[in-house]
């Protein structure tokens, strides 16, 4: 089955794979170097805007979002290619990370001393960003497709599976904002996705 992944998304989750191995083998090491700090943190660096999306907070995180990878990665590779597939990966989960810099930015003026403080010590990571940008790529491409889900056991179709899940990451981002789980990360993702699939039709650019 390994061999029928197309490669791009291969070596993504190659990856992701090698990251996490290293991350079991000095953690501390690989979250102060390569996860996402927020930029008035000691510990940021331009490159982890980069290198966040390839890191991972344990098995169920990277496991569910490799899944979400293939699932849908696979598909959308195989329509646009290579090449275009890589930067739609890329564009999202930088615009993710974006998005969710802006919004602690935003988010700051009412912090507490010792919240700003524990927001320069906090790490982000994960390829959640750009999965959620995979999935309104999807969706765009694809509305009604059915996808059986494993929980809750149903089927639905792909356009409502992409407004649930985006408007539950409004909800959730918006009612928990000091939650350890970056809502408006997979939102960037989202919108990033949206707006470079929009250029891409403008331009008719669908494909290289």
């Amino acid at each position: 089955m390994f061999n029928n992944i197309p490669p791009v998304v291969k070596n993504l989750i190659i990856i992701n794979i090698l990251m996490m191995v290293a991350m079991s083998i000095n953690e501390n090491f690989m979250l102060e170097k390569f996860a996402l700090f927020y930029p008035a943190s000691p510990f940021f660096k331009p490159y982890q805007y980069i290198t966040y999306m390839f890191m991972h907070g344990g098995f169920a995180h990277i496991f569910f979002n490799m899944y979400a990878l293939f699932l849908f990665g696979s598909v959308l590779e195989r329509v646009w290619g290579g090449k275009k597939f890589f930067i739609f990966y890329m564009i999202t989960g930088l615009g993710a990370a974006a998005f969710f810099t802006f919004v602690n930015w935003l988010l700051t003026t009412g912090y507490t001393p010792a919240e700003y403080i524990d927001l320069l010590r906090t790490p982000t990571v994960g390829a959640s960003g750009a999965v959620f940008g995979l999935l309104l790529g999807y969706g765009m491409l694809f509305p009604n497709s059915v996808l059986q889900l494993i929980f809750p056991p149903i089927a639905i179709k792909a356009k409502w599976l992409v407004i649930i899940y985006g408007g539950l990451e409004l909800v959730l981002g918006f009612g928990f904002p000091g939650s350890k789980i970056a809502h408006f990360a997979h939102l960037g993702g989202m919108l990033f996705g949206f707006i470079l699939i929009k250029y891409w039709n403008k331009k008719g650019r669908m494909y290289f």
